[in-house]
């Protein structure tokens, strides 16, 4: 992980005369985002930064749709098995990390493509978030657990809904560390999380390309793709986390799924209950992401994903790398 500060890479930027270009890539799950991403970083001399938290955990591969070893070995990856399953990395230090390697490929003539599902760190880079400085409190943050396990985990996004709005909207409920996080800074502070989430100029010039289908043919697809999972070998990657000592209560098992299938492992669902399971949670999300990523934003401009829309992308791209380029 990189400790590099914010102030210096904004200095670092700022000495190149020029703000970075960077390109990122959004759009629902199941929609085709990594596949779509490789190809155009071939025709575009690019390099992948994995803005989905999902990725970053080490052994967590098959119900997270991984970019699989072939898919890396196509392109460069980056953020991908980075830390494992029983460890946290707040939004701030991957804020970092991801400011580094978009210097490192530039410093390589490439062009950076940030790609994922998670509106969170997505819009923390696009807009220059500075997280609130306020000091952990571990006191309160075991109250503030305490307090989930009585209400669950959307219990005490409700509570924190009644008392930030724009917070609770921005923070996933299935996310209880950032839940707490936030309740954590408006108990300490008494003001609201949202307003103390400082907006900085961002040191870079960037363009997000919004991926989209049709609802029901999205659905389809995410339905082929968790039978896919399945069929790969999903149940074995559980069994071979939870042997290792890896619980359900860990952050990382809030990624869609895998506290379903440990479920039907430990004989608490029957296998068809757990895919249900998966499949309505996976479609509350995909409504969820279109909160997050809008069709008015006039900051992302969508693409109907058809045959030519790889076509489509890159002469847009092209053609906006060249006006950035003669922009100082």
């Amino acid at each position: 992980m990189s400790s590099t500060s914010e102030p210096s890479v904004q200095r670092e930027i700022l000495h190149t005369h020029k703000r970075l270009l960077v390109v990122l890539i959004v759009g629902p799950t199941a929609v085709g985002k990594t596949s779509f991403a490789i190809e155009l970083a071939k025709h575009l001399r690019g390099e992948i930064i994995s803005m989905d938290s999902r990725t970053f955990y080490r052994g967590m591969d098959i119900g997270t749709a991984k970019p699989t070893p072939s898919e890396r070995a196509q392109v460069p990856h980056h953020l991908v098995d980075v830390i494992d399953p029983d460890q946290t990395w707040p939004l701030a230090e991957v804020q970092r990390e991801v400011q580094k390697l978009v210097i490192e490929i530039q410093g390589r003539n490439r062009l950076p493509l940030l790609v994922g599902g998670s509106g969170q760190y997505v819009r923390a880079f696009h807009q220059g978030w500075q997280t609130p400085p306020v000091a952990p409190n571990p006191q309160l943050r075991r109250e503030l657990e305490r307090w989930a396990q009585e209400i669950g985990k959307d219990g005490l996004h409700a509570r924190l809904f009644t008392l930030d709005a724009q917070a609770a909207r921005t923070i996933d409920f299935r996310n209880l560390r950032r839940t707490i996080r936030a309740l954590e800074v408006i108990f300490s502070t008494g003001k609201p999380f949202s307003q103390q989430r400082a907006l900085t100029a961002s040191p870079f010039r960037t363009c997000i390309i919004g991926l989209t289908m049709p609802r029901e043919e999205l659905y389809r697809r995410i339905d082929q793709r968790i039978e896919a999972m399945f069929a790969q070998g999903w149940v074995e990657e559980v069994r071979r986390l939870l042997a290792k000592g890896y619980t359900c209560d860990l952050p990382s098992f809030s990624a869609i799924g895998y506290r379903e299938v440990a479920n039907y492992i430990q004989g608490k669902l029957t296998l068809e209950e757990a895919k249900q399971l998966i499949r309505r949670k996976t479609r509350t999300f995909v409504r969820r992401q279109a909160n997050w990523f809008k069709p008015e934003d006039p900051d992302i401009h969508w693409f109907m994903m058809q045959p030519d829309t790889l076509a489509q992308v890159e002469a847009f791209l092209r053609a906006w790398l060249e006006q950035s380029e003669s922009i100082v």
